[in-house]
């Protein structure tokens, strides 16, 4: 997708984890009809945050559609309808003004569903959503159990070649985003997904240790 990598869950229906940029539903259509698939086989959308690279392609995608169901925090919703006053007013840091004028700046995806941290989604046999706020407040990350597939949106990144946290520019609350990695080191995790850099393999669950005990010493 544009901006960012999406990822399709594939069964009778179809999930996306992401939508990338507005401009994005070409290639998604491309891609389906390569795999033999259609883009009205789309059930699902969840949104892993509130930034335009992850949620700006989701109204073309859902354009003359009203059967999918788009998933979002309802902190990073709240966010995306708050007024341009509210945005731009005192925030305890420049990360989080900065922030809030970027969800400000995106455009809401069309009657979307709120998700909660905790909840077990009926998809490829339960997929869990873990809140991990700090990039933005409604930040979240899914675990795929049965296959031990860790979908991190921008929670992560990689730093010349070493897994590492949220970046502090994009992040509303930074010390926020790396105190979150905790709840990820309790994952049994063998493949990290992320949304701008190749799948971390290596050694993922020591990583995710590492990070948490970086994070609260």
């Amino acid at each position: 997708m544009l901006g960012a990598d999406a990822f399709l869950l594939e069964e009778d229906r179809l999930t996306l984890i992401d939508a990338g940029m507005v401009g994005s539903r070409l290639l998604l259509e491309r891609y389906l009809r390569r795999i033999g698939r259609r883009l009205d086989e789309l059930d699902r959308i969840i949104c892993t945050h509130g930034h335009p690279d992850h949620i700006g392609g989701v109204g073309e995608l859902v354009r003359d559609r009203d059967d999918v169901t788009v998933l979002i925090h309802p902190d990073d919703l709240a966010g995306l309808t708050r007024p341009l006053r509210e945005a731009m007013a005192t925030a305890e840091s420049r990360g989080e003004r900065r922030g809030r004028i970027i969800q400000y700046l995106t455009r809401t995806p069309a009657d979307p569903t709120p998700v909660e941290g905790g909840e077990l989604l009926p998809i490829l046999g339960g997929l869990r959503v873990v809140h991990t706020p700090g990039h933005t407040p409604g930040s979240i990350c899914l675990y795929l159990e049965r296959s031990r597939i860790l979908f991190t949106g921008d929670v992560l990144q990689v730093i010349r070649g070493q897994l590492t946290y949220a970046s502090a520019f994009f992040s509303h609350d930074h010390a926020g985003a790396r105190g979150s990695v905790e709840r990820l080191a309790a994952l049994d995790v063998e493949t990290i997904a992320l949304s701008h850099y190749p799948p971390w393999r290596s050694a993922a669950n020591a990583a995710l240790r590492e990070l948490a005990d970086r994070a609260t010493a």
